[in-house]
């Protein structure tokens, strides 16, 4: 089993956790059906992730992460699943609007675009309700709290990604 994730904190931020941590949760994505995969993580600034988020989905102003799978020719065989773009602030920010530590939202960004790496998302109810059960389990499974619930115990759920 090769799980390799390249790291680049481009964003040079210190609220960034660091590379074994990165690794663990990704891996915990990937160990069960994809034990060799390879994807790279870039850490961005406000400012970087505002002009992806407008380059590639039309959309303005800063996100927590942005996924974009590998699209690879069919004769390249190739264990590339692709990158994700993580915007440190961000996810600072809504870790402290959420009443989460930062090293749980992390974790949950990093499992969340790992999973869009792979082919799911969220753009229906359906599949909405697949990805956050997914989710949920294995950070569950890192020994971290579900990540759609609030800590205030409110009806608020976390709408993120």
């Amino acid at each position: 089993m090769t799980i390799t994730v390249d790291i680049d904190n481009a964003a040079g931020s210190d609220d960034v956790p660091d590379e074994s941590s990165l690794h663990c949760w990704v891996t915990a994505v990937l160990q069960p059906n994809h034990p060799d995969s390879e994807l790279a993580i870039r850490i961005v600034s406000e400012a970087e992730s505002a002009a992806l988020n407008r380059q590639y989905r039309q959309k303005q102003g800063a996100t927590n992460v942005l996924s974009f799978p590998a699209e690879l020719p069919e004769e390249i065989d190739l264990p590339l699943l692709g990158d994700l773009a993580i915007c440190a602030p961000v996810v600072a920010r809504e870790a402290r609007e959420q009443g989460k530590t930062l090293e749980a939202h992390w974790a949950h960004m990093v499992v969340h675009g790992t999973l869009h790496l792979l082919g799911y998302d969220h753009l229906n109810d359906t599949d909405a309700e697949v990805m956050e059960a997914l989710e949920t389990r294995i950070l569950s499974g890192l020994g971290f709290p579900p990540p759609y619930e609030w800590t205030d115990n409110s009806e608020k759920r976390d709408t993120s990604p």
